[in-house]
């Protein structure tokens, strides 16, 4: 082969490499700039669907407070017209349940133990407006110090179980459990009922569910059971 011919080919060769280089170079940047693009839409797409999630859940915390705030300064209200002497006690429960209801409530999660103990106080408020009219069962089991659960998800159970409850021979009867086994927590809640199908039905249970689908997603069963005398919640939490 002449030199020419040589060296026109080595050009040639050394055209066609640099155009293969500077390509694959231009496609490699074009495809980081869509990948970068790309994950920067689905990161605002999530930003924003995290932000509608945010709002949503405020509005079912703020549906579900004043119900259990306006019940529970209803049963304050009775005692203090007739001068009761369990008034101050009331008072002090109602108190510690504020503090819960404006400082605890707004945080993702919450102590489970917290939960229980302000379950405890509303259950000692109502003890008194019942007084002798109400039966009740609260039990804990296999419980541990930092296990921790959505603020205000089993008390409006509990406050819904007294709101919708019926009084059977002379008595209200309702029975709370609240177990951990493993990676899961159980919770049950039945009381006496006289109706059919008004407590499923009800506000309050229906913005838990949705409370729950937010924040727990796949990882919660929540089942409800009306039977002729008793209405029965059983809640199943898996905490990962």
């Amino acid at each position: 082969m002449a030199p020419i011919s040589k060296s026109l080919l080595f050009v040639g060769i050394a055209v066609y490499f640099i155009v293969i280089i500077v390509s694959a170079f231009k496609i490699l940047m074009l495809h980081l700039k869509n990948t970068e693009e790309t994950s920067k839409l689905k990161g605002e797409i999530l930003e924003a669907q995290l932000a509608l999630k945010e709002q949503e859940l405020n509005y079912l915390k703020m549906q579900i407070h004043p119900h259990f705030l306006f019940n529970t300064l209803n049963t304050l209200y009775g005692f203090a017209l007739k001068k009761a002497d369990e008034t101050p006690e009331m008072i002090l429960k109602l108190s510690n349940l504020l503090d819960y209801l404006l400082y605890q409530a707004d945080k993702p999660f919450v102590l489970l133990s917290s939960e229980i103990h302000h379950i405890n106080d509303y259950i000692d408020l109502e003890k008194m407006r019942f007084n002798n009219t109400l039966n009740i069962e609260f039990s804990t089991h296999g419980m541990i110090d930092d296990l921790k659960i959505a603020p205000m998800l089993l008390i409006p159970f509990v406050e819904n179980s007294f709101k919708h409850g019926a009084i059977t021979s002379g008595k209200l009867h309702i029975k709370i459990k609240v177990e951990r086994k493993g990676q899961t927590i159980h919770f049950y809640i039945e009381n006496t009922t006289s109706t059919s199908g008004k407590a499923i039905n009800g506000i309050g249970l229906e913005n838990i569910r949705k409370r729950l689908n937010l924040v727990y997603k796949d990882n919660y069963t929540l089942n409800f059971e009306n039977e002729t005398d008793f209405f029965k919640v059983n809640l199943y939490l898996n905490i990962l």
